[in-house]
C-alpha cells in the first residue's frame, strides 16, 4: 500500500469513527479503531515531513533577505532525514496479525515440580506486563499442579492496540536456572517450560465445521487429580480433520467450557493455516534467513546472577527480578529491532 492509499484510508476511517452509528457495532468499531491507530504514526509523521520540506523553502527563499532564515533552513533541513528514516520504518510491510488480541498458552516442561512453578512464574510475569501496559487478562483454563504453579494454563490477552506486535516473539521453550524450593542441598537446578502464542481469531477467521468436531464431556479435576465438580461439565473438543484436541475445564458450566475450548481452538487452527502458508512462502525464497525463530529454545532465567538472556538476538540484562514483576520492555524492544532490521533488509534488496 502506498502512502496515497494509506491517506485515503485514514481520511476514510476518520469519517466512519466520528459516525455515533458505527459505534453501536462495538466489533465494528473495535476493528476500525485498531486500523486507525496503526495508521496514525505513518501519517502523522508524513505530515511533519511535507511540512518540515514547505518551511525549509519558504526559509531559503526569504534567506537572501535575512541571514536569521539561512539558519532556521539549516535547522529545517537537519531534521528532514530523521524523518524519512522513520516514515520509511512504518512503511515496511507489518506483520498482518499484529493487530490481533492473543491467547497464550503456558505449559510446564521438563523439571517435574519445578518446571510447573516455573509455569506460575511466566503467567504471573505476563499478567504483571500486561497490567502495565493496560491490557486485559483472563484466564480460560488452567491445570495446577500440588506445589503450586501450573502444570498447563491458557490467558487470552486484549488491548487496544495490537497485543500480537508486543508478544509474538514469546512462543518458544523458556529455561530457568535456579535453586528449587524442593532442593535441600542447595544446588542449582536447570528446567523449562513452554509458552505457545496464538493470535485470537475471529469467527471470520476460520470457520468451523460442526460436523468436523467431537465432543467428549468428563468430570474437571484439580491438583492429585481429586474431583472438583461432581457433574460432566469439563469438555474436550477434537478437531478431526486436523486431530488437534482442546481441553477446558474453568469454568463451572459445560456451555462456558465448550465456548471457551472452540475459542482456543479457533486460535490454534488460524495459526496453522498461517504457518502452511508461510512455510509455502519460504519454500520459493530459501535463502531469507529469519532473525527471530519462535521455534527454538529462547530465553534462559538465571536467578544466581539475576540475568535474563534472549538466545536469537544476543540480548542480556541483569534485571530478572524487574523482569519476572513485568518489565519486559527493553528484551521485547530487543526483538522487534531485530524484526525491524530484517524486514528493512529484505524491503530494500
Amino acid at each position: 500500500m502506498n502512502l496515497d492509499e494509506i491517506i485515503s484510508e485514514y481520511a476514510d476511517l476518520e469519517q466512519r469513527l466520528a459516525d455515533p452509528a458505527v459505534h453501536a457495532d462495538q466489533a465494528k468499531a473495535r476493528t476500525y479503531g485498531k486500523r486507525y491507530a496503526v495508521l496514525t504514526p505513518i501519517v502523522g509523521t508524513y505530515r511533519e515531513l511535507e511540512s518540515v520540506r514547505e518551511d525549509l523553502s519558504a526559509a531559503r527563499e526569504l534567506a537572501a533577505e535575512d541571514q536569521a532564515f539561512a539558519e532556521e533552513a539549516a535547522e529545517l533541513e537537519s531534521r528532514i532525514p530523521a524523518l524519512e528514516e522513520r516514515l520509511t520504518h512504518l512503511l515496511v510491510p507489518r506483520d498482518p496479525n499484529d493487530d490481533k488480541d492473543i491467547i497464550m498458552e503456558i505449559k510446564a516442561g521438563e523439571g517435574g515440580q519445578e518446571s510447573a512453578l516455573f509455569a506460575g512464574d511466566l503467567l504471573r510475569m505476563y499478567l504483571r506486563f500486561a497490567e502495565r501496559v493496560g491490557y486485559k487478562t483472563e484466564v480460560i483454563d488452567a491445570q495446577h499442579s500440588d506445589l503450586g504453579g501450573y502444570k498447563d494454563v491458557t490467558v487470552a490477552i486484549k488491548g487496544k492496540e495490537g497485543v500480537w506486535s508486543r508478544l509474538k516473539f514469546e512462543g518458544g521453550v523458556h529455561r530457568v536456572q535456579r535453586v528449587p524450593v524442593t532442593e535441600s542441598q542447595g544446588r542449582i537446578h536447570t528446567s523449562a517450560a513452554g509458552v505457545l502464542v496464538y493470535p485470537e481469531a475471529e469467527d471470520v477467521d476460520v470457520q468451523i465445521d460442526a460436523n468436523d468436531l467431537r465432543i467428549d464431556v468428563f468430570r474437571s479435576s484439580g491438583p492429585g487429580g481429586q474431583s472438583v465438580n461432581t457433574t460432566d461439565s469439563a469438555v474436550r473438543i477434537t478437531h478431526l480433520p486436523t486431530g488437534v484436541v482442546v481441553s477446558c475445564q474453568n469454568e463451572k458450566s459445560q456451555l462456558q467450557n465448550k465456548e471457551s475450548a472452540l475459542r482456543i481452538l479457533r486460535a490454534r487452527l488460524l495459526a496453522i493455516a498461517q504457518e502452511e502458508a508461510e512455510a509455502a512462502a519460504m519454500a520459493e525464497r530459501k535463502s531469507q534467513i529469519r532473525t527471530v525463530d519462535r521455534s527454538e529454545r529462547i530465553r534462559t532465567y538465571n536467578y544466581p546472577e539475576n540475568r535474563i538472556s534472549d538466545h536469537r538476538v544476543g540480548f542480556k540484562a541483569y534485571n530478572l527480578d524487574q523482569v519476572l514483576d513485568g518489565d519486559l520492555d527493553a528484551v521485547i524492544q530487543a526483538l522487534l529491532d531485530a524484526e525491524l532490521s530484517e524486514k528493512l533488509a529484505a524491503h530494500s534488496s
